[in-house]
């Protein structure tokens, strides 16, 4: 048995399709994983990496940046709602990189929470995409 799960973004879905596993970090949670059965569950998603782990032979784990967003699970649906979510595919690695060290200078000279969440947002793209290693050691995709 799988997990349906729909990806969506205001502008389109972004993933619809079967999975055995969905990793996402929620606020003040943490990272939680989602397996067929698990209790009905709601949580608000903080800016972080949304791992899709497809069915075994189905090819490796879609990958996405979400920037804040809802995660709901019920009935082994898992339903991700998020204002801005980008599949590792889609995400422009050296635009990511720019914000990054755009954000970077300007903390520098200024303790600003927009700036911060700005560099937290091109972290998490950069990770997604495989252009820079995750928090705490190398890239496990």
């Amino acid at each position: 048995m799988t997990l349906h799960v729909e990806l969506v973004s205001p502008e389109r879905i972004l993933y619809s399709g079967d999975a055995d596993m969905v990793v996402c970090r929620t606020v003040g949670g943490g990272e939680i994983a989602f397996l067929t059965g698990h209790a009905p569950f709601l949580g608000a998603l903080t800016i972080g990496q949304v791992k899709v782990v497809l069915p075994q032979g189905h090819g490796a784990p879609e990958l996405a940046a979400v920037h804040g967003g809802f995660v709901e699970v019920r009935d082994n649906r898992v339903i991700i709602l998020s204002d801005v979510a980008e599949l590792a595919s889609q995400i422009d690695v050296e635009r990511a990189r720019r914000a990054k060290e755009d954000a970077e200078r300007h903390l520098m000279t200024t303790d600003d929470a927009e700036c911060e969440a700005r560099l937290r947002r091109a972290h998490v793209r950069l990770e997604v995409a495989g252009g820079l290693a995750p928090a705490g050691g190398p890239s496990a995709h």
